[in-house]
């Protein structure tokens, strides 16, 4: 399957209320010609990674996703992508593919992005699976149930930041754009 964020109409990230916020919309209104990469997500049960990466791209922040909603998870790539200049290199869409993934590219994101609850088993556990990551590659939980007692679990589990979808996307777009 060819992703290409270019072809889907409509755009922003899926909120907790299920109203579509239009975060990609700024920067498209102004960009309206632009031409977008595709991303190659077929191959081994990771959903592979970029087939291609222009010159550009290779100092872009790598980012691996873990989604298991269709709809966030496009919507989340791109606008990552738009307007943070992160290059996502793949995605899973349960904690066993997440698991199998980071095992085999260890070195090959700089940021992961993590759903708490998934289709089958929790990012609590992709979270648990990358707690002896480089000190450079961060991890964030994204999620309508951040509240102060997941907050603390997420930490303890080896979170860097936790973001709340429906109320701090604009304070996750500041920190994947910060450099760490």
């Amino acid at each position: 399957m060819l992703f290409d964020p270019a072809q889907r109409s409509g755009c922003g990230l899926l909120s907790y209320t299920g109203a579509v916020q239009s975060l990609a919309e700024r920067s498209r209104c102004a960009r309206e010609t632009e031409v977008v990469n595709p991303m190659n997500f077929s191959g081994d049960p990771s959903h592979g990674s970029a087939s291609s990466q222009p010159l550009q791209d290779l100092m872009a922040t790598k980012a691996y996703i873990v989604e298991d909603n269709e709809l966030i998870r496009d919507n989340l790539v791109e606008t990552l992508t738009e307007l943070a200049g992160v290059q996502t290199v793949g995605f899973s869409t349960n904690e066993a593919e997440a698991c199998y993934w980071l095992d085999r590219h260890p070195e090959d994101w700089d940021l992961l992005v993590v759903d708490l609850f998934l289709g089958q088993g929790t990012g609590l556990g992709v979270l648990r699976k990358c707690a002896y990551r480089s000190a450079v590659q961060k991890v964030v939980v994204l999620s309508n149930y951040a509240t102060a007692e997941m907050r603390t679990r997420c930490l303890a589990c080896g979170a860097d930041a936790i973001f709340d979808k429906s109320t701090e996307l604009d304070l996750f777009l500041d920190y994947c754009t910060a450099r760490h």
